[in-house]
């Protein structure tokens, strides 16, 4: 998802550097200031469910009762 948000945000600053007009410029202005906003967001809760799994004991992405 983090790496969409980036695509998005430079296809909006692409647009941006082609057009001058202001009715146009404004909604790709906002929009990529959300797609900014979305990326700090999806960092944020990464980190957290990052160190909630680092704080957990026995944290396994298999069972390894079945792996034997």
């Amino acid at each position: 998802m983090i790496a969409a948000e980036q695509k998005a945000r430079v296809t909006y600053d692409n647009l941006l550097r082609l057009i001058d007009d202001p009715d146009v410029r404004e909604p790709l202005k906002f929009l990529r200031e959300r797609e900014i906003v979305h990326y700090q967001r999806f960092g944020d809760a990464l980190g957290i469910a990052q160190d909630a799994f680092e704080n957990k004991k026995n944290f396994y992405a298999c069972n390894p009762s079945f792996d034997k």
